[in-house]
């Protein structure tokens, strides 16, 4: 794991100073200790958020770890896996859909169509998600589950996690549960460290 590219202590008292709610919730949670996987490189890190989809983090990182393991020293290689069947993957517990979403995901990576890691580096964040929402089976919340944990992105705001309005219904004492464009409104003003606000309302529903 490697140190986030933002300065953490500037991003957790710009929130404290712009939100009383989200001064309460760091006060409660402690410090913010969210890593950027960097030794991940593209296919690792998506294929990882696609094994993840809609499923707890114990169950997912069972799968994954078994997905893992099918390849040497556990790590998964995009040129291996365009040749793997949908059986072999559905064997490690990943639905039918998320095995023809990574084989989909290896095939785009093998044949160069995603944008290299230089070329991330200049785009946006909306750009991002627009290119890797081509593959199968990938959507904004994959993408912004990739620019948050493997691209270190400040500012993403991943409205249509349960965890995550769960997490705003409850630190800003919402009676029923927000839907996105409500967490969107709520949040606008955590702006520009939404992904490290995103942590801490994960950290409400976790404990």
């Amino acid at each position: 794991m490697s140190r986030l590219r933002y300065n953490r202590k500037q991003a957790i008292d710009t929130l404290k100073s712009s939100c009383p709610q989200m001064a309460a919730l760091i006060r409660e949670k402690g410090r913010f200790s969210l890593q950027v996987r960097k030794e991940m490189d593209l296919f690792t890190s998506l294929a990882r958020s696609i094994a993840y989809q809609q499923l707890s983090g114990k169950a997912a990182g069972t799968i994954y770890g078994r997905f893992e393991a099918l390849f040497e020293n556990n790590k998964p290689v995009a040129a291996e896996v365009v040749n793997m069947s949908v059986q072999t993957l559905r064997s490690v517990g990943l639905s039918n859909n998320k095995a023809l979403a990574i084989i989909d995901l290896a095939e785009h990576t093998c044949s160069g169509s995603l944008p290299d890691a230089r070329k991330m580096a200049g785009l946006d964040n909306d750009a991002i998600i627009s290119n890797l929402c081509r593959v199968r089976g990938i959507g904004p919340w994959t993408v912004q589950m990739h620019l948050i944990f493997s691209l270190g992105r400040p500012d993403v705001m991943p409205a249509t996690d349960l965890g995550i309005q769960k997490g705003v219904q409850l630190t800003y004492k919402l009676p029923t549960l927000p839907k996105p464009d409500q967490v969107f409104s709520i949040t606008q003003h955590l702006a520009p460290y939404r992904s490290v606000a995103s942590w801490y309302f994960w950290r409400v529903v976790d404990d």
